[in-house]
């Protein structure tokens, strides 16, 4: 079978879902202009695929700033200029640096993720996008040890690149039960491992709350222990992966609370699918994060 996409191997949920649930939420104004941050503690975000397939990029762009958030994740090279036209960037950039399931505990991949971040680290400094993603890759059988040992072998080529050019290059942690079979880096300390085994304040962890909800739970303990290895969070409910609201088990204003908390300067991206109207459902998600 062809491999599949993040989008893809989401798809099928998201289509899945049906029905809407109306639930007391904040007061927000039937108009898209309305400035929904109001605190502004934490730097919000919104992932781009959840929205393509209802809502055009400089639409999202326009709206996300309109609301007064700070950023669009997860855009091409390509798409960053759309971002900043609208006043927003790129909170974290796609680097042509493998894919989810052919990542960095693979030496054969080494080469294609090092190009990556040697082409497109110089235009994320340029066009002002803090963070590139990378993943750690699908295990295929092999030990944790040799994985772990790969992937700080791959960062080490990387991470002056990152360095010299003032970028982040971001892990995402993935959980491995619901969505990503066979993802090796689907644990915090896993992640946490590789981050001090390559030593660099350029290499830092995407933090998932909704994939490491599925796969260890204790979420704001977690954050609290680890949050100088995190370089960036995705929001998401659960289960289901759609709205962070009242229909799932997450609390994300505590969540949120303690992030900011251990001083985090960065960005934190919503990467939930909606079953609702999706800019409603965003409106919603920016308030309720804004303590």
């Amino acid at each position: 079978m062809p491999m599949m996409s993040r989008r893809d191997a989401l798809k099928a949920g998201a289509a899945a879902t049906v029905g809407a649930v109306s639930l007391p939420g904040p007061d927000l104004a039937a108009s898209s202009t309305e400035k929904i941050v109001k605190k502004g503690r934490i730097k919000q975000s919104a992932c781009f695929w959840c929205y393509e397939k209802k809502v055009p990029l400089d639409d999202l762009c326009r709206n996300a700033a309109e609301m007064g958030m700070a950023a669009i994740d997860l855009l091409n090279a390509g798409q960053w200029e759309t971002a900043r036209k609208h006043g927003l960037t790129c909170s974290v950039g796609y680097a042509e640096a493998g894919n989810i399931a052919d990542g960095l505990n693979n030496k054969a991949n080494h080469d294609k993720i090092v190009q990556g971040f040697e082409k497109n680290i110089p235009l994320a400094k340029k066009a002002g996008v803090p963070n590139v993603i990378v993943f750690f890759g699908n295990r295929r059988g092999m030990s944790d040890d040799e994985a772990i040992a790969n992937s700080v072998a791959c960062l080490n080529r990387a991470k002056k690149i990152a360095e010299d050019n003032s970028v982040n290059i971001v892990i995402e942690l993935l959980n491995s039960k619901v969505d990503h079979k066979d993802y090796i880096g689907d644990r915090t300390s896993y992640g946490v491992e590789v981050c001090k085994a390559v030593g660099s304040e350029r290499v830092k962890l995407l933090y998932d709350i909704y994939h490491m909800q599925i796969m260890e739970g204790d979420v704001i303990r977690t954050i609290k222990n680890n949050h100088q290895y995190i370089g960036h969070y995705h929001t998401g409910g659960n289960p289901g992966r759609n709205e962070i609201d009242q229909t799932q088990e997450l609390h994300y204003p505590a969540i949120v609370k303690a992030i900011i908390d251990t001083g985090f300067s960065g960005f934190m991206a919503h990467e939930f699918i909606p079953k609702r109207d999706p800019l409603t459902s965003l409106r919603e998600a920016v308030a309720l994060c804004d303590v």
